[in-house]
Formats: structure tokens, sequence, C-alpha cells
């Protein structure tokens, strides 16, 4: 599971990292502990290039209401194609998701031990997401949602836990963002674990433990 991220690269720079041609919405402020249902940092493959803000958490376009998407926050490769939650969206509404680093709990450690994941130079990631519109049916209000793909663990991460988000090279990003419908086949390889060299990984506070708090010491070392 992937279930909070960090981002502080501004849209201005995220634009120029990732070759957009311009900001749709951003995230007004920096992020020390982004959670589901908050605005996520996304470029969608509607064919125009732009950093938008979607709410993490898939909403179906069938779905009778939001709440549904609390739970759709990651969506496992492997069954991906298949998963009537995620199929459609696989196929035809794919996006990056952008952040400059991921959190993660190693489990066999009681409290539950939290570590920060992120580039080795510092530079944001793109991650493989999908997304989604919906329109409330009670107030006619359209949300655009999204949500993580996730894969098997690399060397770095499998200490901590069994799964970690896709991470797409340069490549993988052109290839993912393809408006056309796209088959499981072609899209496969990229879903993968990233390779652990450009990584780091290193305990933080457990303060990151509660959503509420979104402050700069989320992303301090741990004492020893």
């Amino acid at each position: 599971m992937c279930g909070r991220v960090t981002l502080q690269t501004p849209a201005v720079d995220l634009a120029r990292e990732f070759a957009l041609l311009g900001v749709r919405a951003a995230i007004e402020r920096p992020r020390y502990n982004l959670a589901p249902t908050q605005l996520m940092a996304v470029v969608p493959n509607d064919g125009q290039r732009m950093l938008d803000a979607y709410r993490w958490g898939l909403i179906p376009s069938w779905a009778k209401d939001a709440a549904i998407g609390n739970k759709l926050i990651n969506a496992r490769c492997e069954t991906v194609a298949e998963k009537p939650s995620f199929r459609a969206a696989f196929k035809r509404r794919r996006c990056l998701a952008l952040i400059d680093g991921w959190f993660e709990w190693r489990q066999s450690t009681k409290p539950k031990t939290p570590f920060l994941f992120r580039r080795k130079d510092g530079r944001p990631l793109a991650l493989a997401g999908l997304w989604e519109e919906w329109t409330s049916p009670e107030t006619g209000e359209v949300v655009r949602s999204c949500t993580l793909l996730t894969t098997g663990p690399n060397a770095l991460m499998a200490p901590i836990h069994d799964r970690m988000p896709v991470l797409l090279s340069s490549a993988g990003q052109e290839l993912w963002l393809r408006p056309e419908p796209m088959e499981h086949a072609a899209l496969q390889p990229l879903l993968v674990p990233f390779e652990e060299d450009s990584l780091e990984a290193y305990e933080v506070s457990r303060i990151v433990n509660s959503p509420t708090q979104d402050v700069p010491a989320c992303l301090e070392r741990a004492a020893a």
C-alpha cells in the first residue's frame, strides 16, 4: 500500500521537470504528509500535458456516492486490468501522480516504524496512476479523482513492506500518458519495481502517523 506522500516542489518546477505545457491547477502549499481524500498533483492523459489536482481515492463513474473512493487509493498492478473499479480507467484514463517522496511503515515493529522513501538527488517522482470523473447524483458536482498503482518491492523496499508504488522512467511516462486506449500487454512492462540505486530511505518521526500532522518535522530523520 502507498497511503501517504510528500510534495514540496512548486508547480512551476514540476512543469519544468516533466516538460508540461502549463498548470491547470496546483497544490497551493507544501505538503509534508498528504493523505487520501486530499488533492494530489497529477498529469492526466487527456492530450493536454497540463498539471492538475485530483482527489486521492478513485471514484468510479458508476459509483452511487463518493465514499467508495476512500477504499480505492491504490490499485494492484497484478489485477488492475480485470477489477471492475479500475479496468476502464486502466485502459483509457491514466495519469502521472507527482510527488517528492512517500511513506511506508515497517510492520514487524510495535508500534510500526515509519520510513520516508525518495530520490537521492531530491528530484520529484512520477507515479503511475489512474483517474476518473464522477458526477454527484445529488448535487451535480463533478469530481475528478485518482488512484496509485502498486507493485512488488525492490531491494530497498523489501525489508520495510511487500508493496511499493509504480515509479515511471521518462520513457515510461510518455507511454503512460498516451491518450488513446491501451491494452494491458503494452503497459505491463512498466508495472515493475523501480531500480533502487537512485532511491534512499530513512526512518522518520512517528509524528507522521497522524494525517493531521502536515509539518516539516514529518520529513526529519528519527533520532538515533
